[in-house]
């Protein structure tokens, strides 16, 4: 470290360092050796120098990378020597208010504060007419004669002031009304663009004003991720700015890609005189400033500048609405002066509403509950319909060719009955090519399977994206009648990190259960006693519970029935399975592709392991007696409805639930429902009371009710 860095005046956090940029000979900066010696062989003055150093060359480094976008060394280089500064800072008890390692998060807090800002945050005056921008240029003209404008983007952002001491920052805050924001001091620190620490020679107090965002590219790759996880995106960039900042946990503030802009000094000990040596000033102290910035002489080329910027906007990397046009001078300004709302030195020329045609900017695949993959494009924002559209649905594989859409196209969208968006065509062809279909889940990574013109993960249990529907249908009515284990209590349990698995549920714990929000000791014991009471569930139900596609209760009732055991119909072969009444070629495939996927099968497997053991069903073989005959049942029999329904099944016959021209009998019983009476008088189904049902089955040889 040179002489002249540890003269630049000893900051108030302690750091010898006290500007945002390294001096030239700082050994952290260009190809640095990242060979440390160990933390316990270094006495703590060279500890400290060190530690100095790295921070000094670190804030440099994010100044390139974030608003220079110039980098000096390589991401892995950057993440050794962020390492080595926490090493230190944690051995030796190093840790400082401005280091670069506070922005990886502080505690999640309860509720954001709020605080009183330094000066007031008016708004402006703004219209998408260039008449009334004219008679903007009139007033001023006439109040304060002839004037430069500063011309600037709008950025779409989320307002903040930013307050700095000496150089340090030390506080951040909302636009709120104007005059009171709230307190997001703990999550704009974590934003890498925003200088802990400023460089040059900046006022001793300095409150910015600034416009935090996400940049597009990285706006698309965060929705992206939100999609494929099954979460629902943010509308817009803006929209993921404003939620951001306003996380109670700094730590996930951290982990989301936002950047600022800084645009104007609220209020400094040291004010420059006009707006373009300010945005100068703000540049030298390491602040990050835009550089599609003019000065102009006249209103015309100030409207010819946002002219110039609408037709650009497509490739900024940052969202913008349109213009701000500012007096240069400061005593000008002072001069035309606010109103109670807005200031009268500023206005804001804005953008038409972008309307129906946009441009595709990803296509990403979501995953469904059921398996089921749906291709989604990403959109810049458009108005369609008075509804700002950032996605639209391209429904399934077929539909992506149908339409020949790729990302970079130029799209129309509609809103489907009003309501989806979609894309209804390709208005210019920008892409070459199409989109290309994942053969593999991008969620499990298992392979795709296409059904027609739709596409379908071969996951099952074992994917992520379709854990909440595996967990309720496992639990439904018809499957093994869990109670309380519905669709809201599930996704609380997976939130919570009690539920990443099929089996976890029976290794849920009531202590845990009864700590989340509403929640009790009574109610956590009553599930974990329900899910208790499924170790040993029929063959059928859990069959049905599994989820298999297409089987239901009867196919299920047949399986069971035919294979007796569950590792039978596991390792029953297709051909075997296609032979079991009701079982088509296609719900044979099913089931042998189903337990021929590991996962699957290891689920089960770790179920058993868990205690779960389906109970086998009796196979002994009843003939073919009433082949060919299919009853329903109704109403209250000596056996229930389920085993007299397995009773004709084994003699050959069809068991349904409900009554069609095909029914050959309706057996009622005891208070039967009146729809399948009726039903069966009007498809002239005869009717059998039990001791008719009796009788019929005594004529064929067999025993009603059946012998224990």
């Amino acid at each position: 470290m040179s002489d002249e860095a540890g003269q630049r005046a000893e900051s108030t956090d302690g750091d010898a360092i006290a500007v945002a940029h390294a001096a030239p000979d700082n050994p952290y900066l260009r190809d640095p050796d990242t060979d440390f010696t160990p933390v316990e062989e270094l006495p703590r003055e060279e500890a400290e120098s060190q530690a100095a150093a790295l921070r000094a060359a670190i804030r440099e480094h994010d100044h390139r990378y974030y608003v220079r976008a110039d980098p000096l060394i390589a991401d892995r280089t950057y993440d050794e020597l962020f390492a080595r500064l926490r090493e230190l800072e944690a051995a030796f008890d190093l840790d400082r208010e401005a280091s670069p390692t506070r922005r990886v998060g502080g505690q999640p807090i309860d509720e954001l504060d709020t605080v009183e800002h330094v000066a007031p945050m008016l708004s402006i005056e703004q219209s998408t007419d260039a008449d009334d921008l004219r008679e903007f240029d009139r007033r001023v003209r006439e109040e304060v004669g002839d004037v430069a404008y500063v011309c600037e983007p709008k950025f779409d952002g989320l307002s903040v002031e930013v307050v700095y001491e000496d150089g340090a920052f030390v506080r951040a805050a909302t636009r709120g009304d104007g005059a009171v924001g709230d307190d997001v001091t703990a999550q704009v620190r974590t934003i890498r663009s925003v200088p802990l620490r400023l460089g040059g020679d900046p006022p001793e107090t300095l409150a910015v004003r600034g416009e935090v965002f996400m940049p597009r590219d990285a706006f698309r790759e965060h929705n992206r991720e939100r999609v494929e996880r099954g979460d629902d995106p943010f509308a817009n960039p803006r929209n993921a700015a404003a939620g951001t900042l306003r996380q109670l946990d700094p730590s996930v503030v951290a982990d989301r890609p936002l950047d600022c802009y800084f645009y104007d000094v609220l209020d400094a000990s040291q004010v420059p005189a006009s707006q373009h040596e300010t945005l100068d000033r703000l540049r030298e102290w390491g602040l990050h400033v835009n550089d599609r910035v003019d000065v102009v002489d006249s209103i015309e080329d100030a409207i010819a500048y946002r002219d110039d910027l609408l037709a650009d906007r497509a490739d900024l990397n940052y969202e913008i609405d349109g213009t701000v046009i500012k007096v240069d001078a400061r005593d000008a300004r002072e001069q035309l002066g606010a109103t109670s709302r807005a200031v009268r030195w500023a206005f804001a020329y804005k953008f038409p509403a972008r309307a129906e045609i946009t441009r595709v900017t990803d296509v990403v695949v979501q995953v469904g509950r059921t398996g089921r993959l749906t291709p989604v494009a990403l959109l810049d924002p458009v108005d369609v319909g008075g509804v700002t559209v950032s996605r639209a649905s391209l429904h399934n594989p077929e539909e992506i060719e149908r339409l020949g859409v790729g990302v970079g196209d130029e799209v129309r969208v509609r809103r489907a009955g009003d309501v989806i968006p979609e894309v209804a065509e390709v208005t210019e062809k920008r892409a070459d090519g199409t989109v290309d279909f994942p053969e593999a889940c991008p969620v499990c990574g298992s392979p795709v399977e296409r059904d027609g013109p739709l596409a379908f993960c071969t996951g099952g249990l074992t994917c992520d994206a379709q854990l909440v529907r595996a967990i309720v249908h496992y639990g439904s009515r018809q499957a093994l009648d869990i109670d309380g284990l519905g669709e809201e209590r599930v996704e609380q349990l997976v939130d919570a990190g009690l539920l990443s698995s099929l089996p976890d549920l029976y290794r849920l714990d009531p202590d845990d259960l009864a700590a989340l929000e509403g929640w009790g000791e009574t109610s956590a014991q009553n599930l974990v006693d329900a899910i208790d009471a499924t170790t040993s569930p029929p063959l059928p139900d859990f069959l049905v519970a599994l989820g298999i596609p297409e089987i239901g209760e009867h196919t299920a009732g047949n399986l069971a029935r035919e294979f007796g055991t569950l590792d039978a119909v596991m390792d029953a072969a297709a051909d075997d399975l296609e032979a079991v009444d009701d079982v088509g070629p296609t719900v044979a495939e099913h089931v042998a592709e189903f337990f021929a996927n590991e996962g699957n099968r290891a689920v089960v497997e770790e179920l058993r392991e868990l205690g779960v053991d389906p109970e086998p069903v009796e196979t002994a073989e009843g003939g073919d007696a009433l082949d060919g005959l299919t009853f329903v049942f109704t109403g209250s029999l000596a056996i229930t409805r389920e085993d007299a329904q397995a009773l004709v099944e084994r003699h050959g016959a069809s068991a349904t639930g409900s009554v069609s021209g095909n029914t050959d009998y309706l057996v009622v019983g005891e208070n039967p429902g009146r729809s399948k009476r009726a039903d069966a008088d009007a498809n002239d189904v005869p009717t059998l009371d039990e001791d008719g049902f009796s009788d019929l089955l005594a004529e064929h040889g067999i025993a009603y009710p059946p012998a224990e």
